[in-house]
């Protein structure tokens, strides 16, 4: 069995849906995430705090949430490739805020079913 779409590097292929045309599962192995909880630095808070006031795009915390989205599909991949699979199905991002007045941070989820995929066969 080949791993497709292998690019080296630890890609799997990844979707928001549960199937990939051309290939069909032959193993469930449960679900797998990656989370990340991550809080601005001082200078993002500053920055975005200032901005809050004067109104429009908070590119310190945009840049921060990208950073966050992209170790917590990271660490998805790693868990995915720990448990054997070739592939991602049902890809979900989840996000949520921890803390309270004094203190916050942004807890980062991402998460799908591990499996392991086969290109279909052509009928002969």
């Amino acid at each position: 069995m080949t791993i497709p779409y292998a690019g080296g590097g630890g890609h799997i292929p990844v979707t928001t849906t549960f199937t990939i045309e051309g290939y069909r599962i032959v193993q469930y192995l449960g679900v797998v995430r990656g989370l990340i909880v991550r809080s601005p630095t001082i200078s993002q808070g500053i920055l975005g705090g200032l901005k809050s006031i004067i109104g429009g795009r908070i590119g310190a915390y945009t840049e921060m949430c990208e950073q966050t989205r992209q170790q917590a599909y990271d660490l998805l991949i790693q868990h995915a490739m720990a448990v054997g699979a070739n592939a991602v199905l049902g890809f979900r991002y989840d996000a949520s805020e921890i803390g309270g007045k004094t203190a916050s941070a942004t807890e980062v989820l991402c998460y799908g079913t591990a499996v392991m995929i086969e290109r279909e066969q052509p009928a002969a």
